[in-house]
Formats: structure tokens, sequence, C-alpha cells
């Protein structure tokens, strides 16, 4: 999608701190952290929210979800960290692509 800004990040149109990047998938830091490392891992395919996604998605979603300890490791939290999925406008969503933010302190 041309208008979401994190597709055009994806694209390489947007700047970003990469923390990874495949073929599927991008991580990145992100600009208003809550933590001392907290970084969002994306699917490169748009999807609004997780409301969107459907049994089509499972391998997808599981895949994301596993990026996140190896990521995690990579950036210092291998003793622990937080994740966290913002669905909707009630759920804080501020971006509408899905996007699990992973936060928390290096050991």
């Amino acid at each position: 999608m041309s208008d979401c800004l994190f597709c055009r990040i994806a694209a390489g149109e947007i700047p970003s701190k990469k923390v990874y990047e495949d073929d599927d998938f991008l991580a990145f830091h992100d600009i208003r952290p809550i933590a001392p490392v907290h970084f969002l891992i994306i699917p490169k395919l748009h999807l609004a929210s997780l409301v969107q996604c459907e049994d089509t998605h499972q391998a997808l979603l599981g895949r994301m979800l596993l990026l996140a300890p190896k990521l995690a490791a990579e950036q210092g939290m291998a003793d622990g960290f937080k994740c966290g999925i913002n669905t909707g406008v009630g759920g804080g969503q501020e971006v509408f692509h899905l996007h699990l933010h992973v936060f928390g302190h290096p050991a």
C-alpha cells in the first residue's frame, strides 16, 4: 500500500534502523521506544491488523512470533523480553499495518 507508513519503510522509501530483514519480514527499532531496547517486527505483506488475519496467515504469524526470541537475544535480551500487538483503535494501534512490539532491558 503506497500510503502505509510501514509498507513504505519495508520498501526502503523511508529509512529505519534495521534489526533484521528477509523476504517476508522487516524488524526495526521503534522511533518512540518505551524501553532501552524496543523494536518492531512487521510482515512485508500488508495486513492492517491482527483482525484481518485468516487461517491462511497462520504460518506467517508463527514465523513472526518465532523471530521475536531470536532477535531479542541478538539485541541483548537473552534473559527475557515483552511482546505486544496493539489491535485496532481501541487497542492502541496507531499504524494500521500489523506489527509486533518486542521490548525490554539488555542483560
